[in-house]
């Protein structure tokens, strides 16, 4: 591996210090390096990894960001009204705006580090990545310096979803973006992350890890909308806690990077506890989306939904592999899993791995997964009423995202995944049409 211009080497040097942080926090990072040290690369062999490209986990070359700050903000087209915003460039804060009541901490992590250490403690890093990525969720133990600590109180809702910025700027650049957010009992919030890139940034990685503790009786939403360059690459851990009455929705969007893995854990602990997973990918190029997902039922009585949609194009490929397990007795419990796969070319690839394992009583259960091209049937209809060929093939793409879309139950953030949504595939249909 080759030394980088900071005198990090991402896989062999030790993480660099950060002064003024409380002594746990500097003890679990060299616990997360200790970890990555003792932990082998995911290899052939590993169930965890099967169907993935292996040769995407290439570090060279990579480097940490110029911690000196100096960073230029960038801006993104997001909600017209959020409770706070901030947006972070390299790892470093660049812009902050915060409107939220003041009983609610919405802080960068090393400001609520300072003022709120010991809170902060009880929830940071608690959960085992368990879906292959372990050694990756430990580097980025080791090395995390920025993201976000959210914490609503009881009884307090925030109205406004809450904006938060990852941008990467230069070549062979890699972050460790965090997201922590804790709702107290009957509280809510709506948190949105954005993973985005510089067009022409070449080799980035970013290793983010997002982290939802829902309280009783509480509401919590988390979107993860990453377009990142053509050329960049992203490992995703998400763990998700929802407790006794609380409802969690997490919701991804990918439409950006060579090489995504997203592993997304959701702990139901408490009776009528409820999980919705979403998630939508529009997949070009040579394009890999690798998701892996786990809904651990641990309480009786409590209900996930999950549903994947991948549109692929070109000679992209998509993986999906999830489990559902329902716990000794963890009865009367509903489970529901689909991931649907729309074909755009001959040349696709959509890999799927549905399962479940139940070992509890009166539990409804289920799992499935199709692939299948566009119907010409529907191109005909729309040719037939004077839309071109292309522009009915976006429309028809565009209408099989919206299902899951439309599960947010929230039109504002509704728009927003459908203006992301619908810029990609403006840009698709473009690019076929230039060719």
């Amino acid at each position: 591996m080759e030394t980088t211009v900071e005198g990090v080497n991402i896989l062999a040097d030790e993480p660099r210090r950060i002064d003024g942080v409380p002594d746990w926090f500097s003890d679990s990072r060299q616990a997360g390096w200790k970890l990555f040290e003792g932990l082998a690369m995911p290899s052939r062999k590993d169930e965890e990894w099967r169907f993935a490209k292996l040769r995407h986990l290439d570090f060279k070359k990579i480097k940490l960001p110029d911690s000196s700050g100096g960073q230029e903000s960038r801006g993104t087209k997001g909600l017209d009204k959020c409770g706070a915003r901030f947006v972070f460039v390299n790892d470093c804060l660049t812009e902050r705006e915060n409107n939220l009541p003041a009983e609610v901490i919405c802080l960068p992590l090393l400001e609520a580090l300072e003022e709120h250490s010991e809170l902060l403690q009880q929830y940071f890093m608690k959960a085992e990545a368990r879906l292959g990525s372990a050694k990756f969720a430990a580097l980025h133990q080791a090395h995390v310096s920025s993201g976000v600590f959210i914490y609503v109180p009881d009884g307090i809702e925030v109205e406004d979803p809450i904006e938060v910025s990852h941008w990467i700027t230069g070549d062979h650049v890699v972050t460790f973006p965090h997201t922590l957010v804790v709702t107290g009992k009957n509280a809510r919030v709506s948190v949105v992350d954005y993973f985005q890139s510089d067009a022409g940034v070449k080799g980035a990685w970013t290793i983010p890890v997002n982290e939802l503790v829902a309280g009783p009786g509480s509401q919590l939403s988390y979107l993860g909308l990453q377009d990142l360059s053509d050329e960049s690459r992203m490992i995703q851990v998400s763990n998700t806690s929802v407790a006794r009455d609380a409802t969690a929705k997490s919701f991804i969007l990918n439409s950006g990077a060579a090489w995504v893995r997203q592993e997304s854990l959701s702990q139901l602990v408490g009776e009528n506890s409820h999980s919705d997973m979403l998630s939508v990918s529009i997949a070009r190029d040579g394009q890999e989306y690798d998701q892996r997902t786990f809904q651990h039922h641990a309480s009786a009585q409590s209900y996930s939904d999950l549903l994947y949609k991948n549109t692929l194009y070109d000679e992209s490929r998509t993986i999906f592999s999830g489990l559902i397990l329902v716990d000794e007795g963890a009865h009367q419990t509903d489970a529901y899993q689909t991931c649907r796969n729309l074909l755009m070319s001959d040349t696709v690839e959509a890999n799927s791995m549905p399962g479940l394992e139940i070992n509890a009583d009166q539990v409804k259960c289920s799992h499935g997964s199709t692939s299948a091209m566009i119907d010409e049937d529907e191109i005909f209809y729309l040719r037939a009423r004077g839309v071109k060929p292309h522009v009915a093939r976006q429309l028809v793409a565009q209408g099989f995202s919206v299902e899951c879309i439309s599960r947010l139950k929230s039109p504002e953030l509704e728009e927003l995944v459908l203006g992301f949504a619908a810029r990609e595939f403006h840009r698709i249909s473009e690019s076929a049409v230039a060719r």
